[in-house]
């Protein structure tokens, strides 16, 4: 369902003021998020920007710096190159990294730009195409889980294939294996029910 709250989500204030790596960066890059009239939701533990309940951008941070992860950024027209690819396995996600908040205000209106063209993308239904490249990249960590239980392999390759990569991102932009393997427990469930990472965080509709 579409979020019903318009804007700054209040039960994110405490997140924004707490003492935390790239606090500025982040709250640099959360306002101009936020005046592109975007919601603001908690999904995957992050600050997630929707419009109409669709995922647009995802802020982040590393150990490196600040992130926005757009959800459909292979779409999005990069002349310049800004944007870069999280992982070997990521076919449609993209992302801007960030180290100061000089450079995000020096930045504004590319980072802008791109929060609007991935808003007209998502409004305009297209979709990323991973018919060209159907070959998938399992993480040893994930071999690992299949050989100890053999429904989870099967479930998984049973996936479609964006729901398998949409783990498959979740899983390798996990620096350590401890962290991989523990993303990868974490999500069985999930796998066992025949659910990509997206669905497994939508809430059931009220029933009429």
């Amino acid at each position: 369902m579409p979020s019903t709250h318009i804007g700054p989500n209040p039960r994110f204030e405490t997140y924004f003021k707490k003492d935390q790596p790239w606090r500025a960066e982040l709250n640099a890059l959360r306002a101009i998020l936020l005046s592109c009239g975007l919601d603001e939701e908690l999904k995957w533990r992050q600050p997630c920007y929707t419009l109409q309940g669709n995922n647009i951008v995802i802020l982040s941070s590393y150990k490196s710096g600040a992130a926005l992860g757009f959800f459909k950024g292979a779409l999005l027209p990069d002349p310049g190159q800004h944007l870069h690819v999280p992982g070997p396995n990521s076919k449609a996600a993209r992302m801007l990294r960030f180290t100061s908040v000089e450079e995000i205000e020096q930045h504004a209106d590319m980072i802008t730009g791109f929060v609007k063209a991935a808003i007209t993308v998502d409004q305009s239904g297209a979709k990323v195409d991973f018919s060209a490249n159907k070959t998938v990249t399992y993480p040893d960590e994930l071999r690992a889980a299949f050989n100890k239980n053999p429904a989870l392999e099967k479930a998984f390759t049973s996936l479609t294939i964006g729901r398998q990569r949409g783990w498959l991102l979740q899983f390798s932009a996990a620096k350590q294996s401890a962290t991989r393997t523990t993303r990868i427990t974490k999500a069985t469930p999930q796998i066992l029910k025949g659910k990509g990472p997206h669905d497994a965080f939508k809430k059931p509709r009220p029933k009429a």
